[in-house]
């Protein structure tokens, strides 16, 4: 794949204000990464990095959902140890399943799955998250 791809997301919240509020909080640059389940299938989180441990809890990735009009927040630094399927679609950006029953299906591909297991029809990529990037890993 090019290395200028473009990763596709449907966030649950606002990730712009949220990066933007939690670096003003924590005084240190926050970023969105992703949207995906972490331990609970068809609970997806958006998920945030930071390059420096939280002093307090030790994490680097932290997720945020909403349950009961709550906004809910979680340690998310097992994120690093999942795999993403990705498809393209006909202009080059990637697309994932973000949760167990996500099923895409863009420009003639298909994509399902979560970080529970990989199906898809055609071309299917597999990345990893690394220090708040998504890195390339193999092609199915």
């Amino acid at each position: 794949m090019v290395a200028d791809i473009e990763i596709k997301h449907a966030p649950i919240l606002d990730v712009n204000k949220a990066a933007v509020l939690y670096s003003e909080k924590d005084g240190v640059d926050v970023k969105y990464v992703c949207t995906t389940d972490l331990t609970q299938s068809d609970r997806p989180y958006d998920v945030f990095y930071r390059d420096t441990p939280h002093p307090e809890f030790g994490n680097r990735y932290f997720g945020l959902t909403v349950k009961d009009g709550h906004i809910l927040i979680t340690n998310a630094d097992i994120v690093e140890n999942m795999e993403f399927g990705m498809i393209a679609d006909k202009d080059g950006n990637l697309w994932y399943s973000q949760c167990h029953h996500d099923c895409l299906f863009i420009d003639g591909s298909m994509i399902d799955g979560g970080r529970k297991y990989l199906r898809s029809s055609g071309r299917a990529w597999i990345y990893k998250i690394r220090n708040g990037e998504f890195l390339c890993t193999e092609e199915e």
